[in-house]
Parts: C-alpha cells; structure tokens; sequence
C-alpha cells in the first residue's frame, strides 16, 4: 500500500516523536532554537505573574486538564472521566476547548449532529461520551462565558488542554503525562517540553495535581514532582467494540480477521500496539496525523478490503463519511479506550473543589 501525505507527516511526527526522547546529534541541533522558545515562554509566564496580561476569572469553579509534553498524553480520556466522575458526585459540568483541527474559527456549542470539522474531533467525543454541553472558540474563555449563559445550571468547568493558556484563570490545574515521561527533558523543538519540569519558581499558575497514565502491557513511570501530588492511571482498550451500524461484540471476536488499523491520534503506535496486545491481527495500519481531515479518511473508505478497526476520535470522522443505510457501517469497529485512575485522584479533585466553595467568593 503506498504512503498517502497524511501518512508521511504521520510517520515524520513519530520519527520527531522518537527523536525528542534522548539527547541526539539532531536533538542537539535544535538546542539553540529550544533556548529561544524556553524565554519566549518565560517572559509570557512572567508578564501574567505581574499582572501585565489579564487573567479572566469565572463564577464557577474552573478544572485545566493539560499536557506539559507535546502530543497526546491522555488529555481528553482524562476529560471525559473527570466529568462522569463530578456528574455521579452532583455535579453539573461544563466543557470549553479550543477546538484543535476545526474549520472554523467562530464560537459554536457542540451537540451530537455537529460535525467533527466544525468543533474538532475532541469536543465532539467528549460530548457523545459524557452528553456534558461543550463550547468551542479560539478564546477558551469566550467559550465558557457562552456556555454558561446557555446553560446556567453549570456549576464547575473544565478545559480540556490549555494548561499553558494562562489567560484563562483555573482553581485546579491538572498535568497528564504518560509512559514518554519528560522525553529528553529539553524544551520544544529539540525536546517534547512545552515548559519546564518541574515548574519554575514564579510560574503562575502551577499544576495542582499530576496524573501518570500508562497502558496496561507497560511499567509505571516516575519524574520529579516537586511539591505537586502524583497519581497513577492506567490506560486499556475497552472489553466491548462497535460498528458504525450500532452493534456491539466482545474485542476477542475480531481475533484471527486480518483487520485494517487506522489511528488519527498523536501516537497512533501505542494505539496498534494495544491492539496487537488483545491478539488482534492488523493486516495494515494507517498512522495519520493528530485532527487528521476528513479527507484523509475518504481515501481510506475507497480503498478499504478489510474490516476497518479505529479509535473514537477517528470513529466521529468516519461517521460524517456515510450516510445512514451504507453497507459499510457494519465492517467499522470501533474501540473506546478506558481510563482507570487510582482512587485517590478523584478524591483530590474532590476535596480541590470542597475547599473552593469554602473559601469567600471575593477570594476565588
């Protein structure tokens, strides 16, 4: 099968992926340009520390679930468990993002028919897995003054990503790394950090807590912390697929089909892996970029000789491609995957939150 240009940015993405993870000859070419980028950051730090650049505060509680490496680290399942978790407890969530991959710059409320070029593919997952309102705009937080004026019933907010998006004010900010750690330890572009780690003193608005994802078939990982509270998640394929047509198998009857792999993720490495993991044969796999278009993803549906197995994030896209009786729906698999943190990070969050409606509201 040739290489389509969505696979050959996919593939240099992994290529820098691996690159950022030790100090090489490459890596130490691109050490000037990072020294650059770390003080570009640290005078933006530091202009919001002096109060240069504005802070937006809300009336609700707000929760940043971010990454402090570049790519994927499990921002979004984080997302969606947090919300279920405060949805059990009573409360009424919210989520603002800023809609990475989208066509459209305007603000626009995601519901279940929105398609995935409007929003972005995260949004639009967030809110079919969850059924939370969720609001898009390229200021996250003319999204969450949006989305509480239509739903004034929410009660806490979250923003999936924007931990380096100071201008949004945050009562819980929340880092999600996985098993990459801090990759090389360099900043970007000749390492995965988008600020340092641990964060400098003076940061202004440092993470609360730190959650350590992993998948299920590897070890724990371990980074310095600082003062911030660690907690370990696990990440796992779920036990159950389904088609694009509605019906739903155990994963193991996919065993011994030679299957075609797509993953429109920021690694889709670890997600074939996984799959290889549960026994699954894949006959091809197709890596494609993060917010990949839906383009990407028609040139696959007209090529496709296999059944096709696929993420949620790619599952949003696909679904946009057929229309409601094609035959096609039925060899579309698609697999969630589950986020399993330890206990206790819900109960940080939980008590982060008690102890902001305890303090006064001239204070929040």
């Amino acid at each position: 099968m040739s290489l389509r240009p969505d696979d050959r940015q996919a593939r240099r993405e992994a290529r820098w992926q691996a690159l950022a993870q030790h100090k090489t000859l490459a890596a130490r070419l691109l050490w000037p340009i990072s020294l650059i980028y770390a003080l570009l950051g640290g005078l933006r730090r530091l202009a919001f520390a002096l109060a240069w650049l504005k802070i937006h505060k809300l009336p609700v509680p707000v929760i940043v679930v971010g990454n402090v490496v570049v790519g994927g680290a499990g921002k979004t399942p984080t997302v969606v468990a947090l919300v279920k978790h405060l949805q059990v407890r009573g409360w009424h969530p919210g989520v603002v993002s800023r809609g990475y991959g989208r066509q459209a710059d305007q603000l626009q409320q995601v519901d279940a028919t929105t398609p995935a070029s409007a929003v972005g593919d995260e949004p639009l997952l967030i809110h079919r897995a969850t059924g939370a309102p969720v609001c898009v705009a390229s200021r996250r937080v003319d999204a969450a003054r949006a989305l509480m004026v239509r739903h004034p019933d929410i009660d806490v907010l979250l923003c999936d990503d924007g931990l380096q998006h100071l201008a949004l004010g945050r009562d819980v900010s929340i880092a999600v790394f996985d098993e990459r750690g801090l990759g090389n330890g360099w900043q970007l572009p000749a390492g995965l950090l988008r600020e340092p780690w641990p964060p400098a003193p003076g940061h202004p608005a440092p993470p609360d807590l730190v959650l350590l994802q992993r998948r299920e078939e590897t070890l724990p990982i371990t980074l310095p912390m600082g003062d911030v509270p660690q907690f370990r998640a696990t990440r796992r394929l779920a036990d159950a697929t389904r088609n694009l047509a509605g019906q739903t198998r155990p994963l193991s009857m996919l065993q011994g089909q030679a299957l075609f792999a797509v993953a429109g993720i920021a690694r889709p490495e670890a997600f074939f892996s996984m799959l290889r993991a549960r026994g699954l044969t894949l006959a091809h796999t197709v890596p494609l970029p993060d917010h990949a278009a839906s383009d990407a993803y028609a040139d696959l549906l007209a090529s496709l000789d296999h059944p096709l197995i696929c993420t949620e994030k790619d599952a949003v896209k696909l679904e946009s491609l057929l229309d409601a009786v094609s035959t096609r729906r039925q060899q579309i698999w698609v697999v969630p995957l589950e986020l399993h943190p330890e206990p206790g990070f819900f109960s940080a969050v939980d008590i982060a939150l008690a102890n902001i409606h305890q303090r006064p509201s001239s204070a929040r």
